[in-house]
């Protein structure tokens, strides 16, 4: 719909942005596609930057692996966007390089070396591909009072990594420098002021305007590093198994657990892109297939060496802020990573975006995401119990973490796996779901997800 159209169809007519199946003139598709690519990648590409730095790399294989990020971050947003079969969500969901992996990944890399950390990925993508497969009888684990906590939890806990960006990254050496301030607060007014007070396409590119205005702005004053693009080469084709693979139980045995929690963000990702984007809860078949999408495209990673695939929560903030819900818009979006991993140098002038730049627009995401969790959570009872989930699950995702000396007597792979908070959030939101008594008004409420589920044996 153009935004003469919009102007003149009726008050009651359905917006056509919120259907997946829509697709939108490529004039507009084209940049609300570049701009869930710019939103994800200096995320996708810094997990292998962080890994290969604990393995003790060198540069040619560091810049293998992020090619390998970027093509098969591409080929999943396919799977995932378009579906294979049973297999993918079908709905705007961006897929990348899973950050919830690396504190425990970084031991592996270093005692056991990066083709154990690819073999307990290999395992882990199969244990949450059959997850997914057996969804239909574990999804009472996830109600819509602990997805809701699962999608507060994903926001609230991105929050600090927006403003690390803001300050101009992790370890930069001139973190919080006022020009840093100054190109973030460019973008974030530039993204706020279109997306609220512009009109049709120029508000669904509201943050697609910031980065490019932040990004010449940074060009102009000298903030970007070229030389990454000038040293890039022009064309390779990522080969599967260059890296090699090796199975360690010790590797695998911890990245298999997290595999599994690891589920309950990848549907809180699916359930934050409806109920945000769409104003509606997801069918059995976009949650069973996401998940799985989720764990075949980690196995595919691990082949070519990327690391594990999870949905990328920027990319629902995203699709939350300007309201277009066309998983064709983020499949072209596939494409164009592909194409990074592809071409390096098209990869490299993209990764030269400053950190500021970038976060500018990704603080607004992160904050969406936490928003459409508290929308979820408008639907369901607050009755005690409920509170006392909610309540709980957020003390211990937000609070344990910033007291690490309470868990330093557990085991390494323990402590790894309770340093994000969001695994431990997730697993008491899960737990207390499960032993609490629902015997309260409204405790029994479900919704339509689990209502679809339980009337339907055969996927819809």
């Amino acid at each position: 719909m153009t935004q003469t159209d919009s102007q003149t169809a009726p008050a009651n007519a359905p917006d056509e942005r919120k259907d997946v199946n829509y697709m939108p003139p490529l004039r507009r598709a084209v940049p609300l596609s570049i701009q869930h690519v710019l939103a994800m990648f200096v995320g996708n590409v810094t997990v292998p930057v962080i890994i290969a730095g604990a393995a003790d790399l060198p540069p040619a294989e560091t810049t293998a692996l992020i090619q390998a990020a970027m093509f098969i971050a591409g080929i999943a947003t396919l799977i995932q966007s378009l579906g294979v079969g049973p297999i993918g969500a079908r709905l705007p969901i961006v897929m990348g390089t899973s950050f919830g992996f690396v504190p425990v990944m970084i031991p592996i890399a270093s005692n056991l070396g990066i083709p154990a950390v690819f073999g307990a990925a290999l395992a882990g993508g199969i244990a949450m591909a059959l997850v997914g497969l057996c969804l239909r009888w574990v999804r009472f684990l996830f109600p819509p009072v602990v997805t809701g906590c699962f999608v507060i939890m994903i926001g609230v806990l991105l929050l600090p990594v927006g403003f690390a960006y803001v300050g101009g990254g992790f370890g930069a050496p001139d973190f919080g420098a006022a020009y840093h301030l100054g190109l973030a607060a460019l973008v974030f007014a530039i993204t706020i002021g279109l997306h609220q007070y512009a009109r049709g396409f120029w508000s669904e590119i509201g943050p697609l305007a910031g980065l490019v205005v932040g990004f010449v702005v940074a060009a102009a004053t000298g903030v970007v590093d070229f030389s990454d693009v000038a040293g890039a080469g022009w064309f390779a084709v990522p080969m599967p198994l260059e890296v090699g693979i090796e199975f360690h139980l010790s590797a695998i045995i911890p990245v298999v657990l997290l595999s599994l929690v690891t589920v309950s963000e990848s549907i809180g990702d699916i359930v934050g892109t409806t109920v945000g984007g769409a104003d509606r809860e997801p069918t059995h078949r976009e949650l069973t297939g996401g998940v799985m999408a989720d764990g075949l495209s980690t196995v595919l990673a691990s082949v070519f060496n990327a690391f594990p695939q999870i949905s990328f929560s920027q990319n629902v903030g995203m699709v939350a802020l300007t309201g277009v819900v066309s998983r064709f818009v983020v499949a072209l979006g596939g494409g164009f990573l592909i194409l990074a991993g592809l071409f390096p140098k098209l990869g490299a002038l993209v990764g030269a975006i400053p950190n500021a730049v970038l976060g500018g627009a990704v603080l607004i995401m992160f904050g969406m995401i936490a928003s459409a969790g508290i929308k979820m959570l408008s639907h369901i009872g607050f009755t005690k119990r409920n509170m006392v989930i909610i309540g709980m699950t957020l003390a211990v995702a937000l609070g344990l973490p910033e007291h690490p000396d309470i868990y330093a007597g557990l085991p390494e792979n323990v402590q790894s796996m309770l340093e994000s908070g969001l695994i431990p959030g997730a697993l008491t939101a899960i737990i207390l779901n499960l032993v609490l008594p629902s015997a309260e008004p409204g405790d029994h409420e479900e919704s339509a997800t689990e209502a679809a589920i339980e009337e339907s044996v055969q996927p819809d």
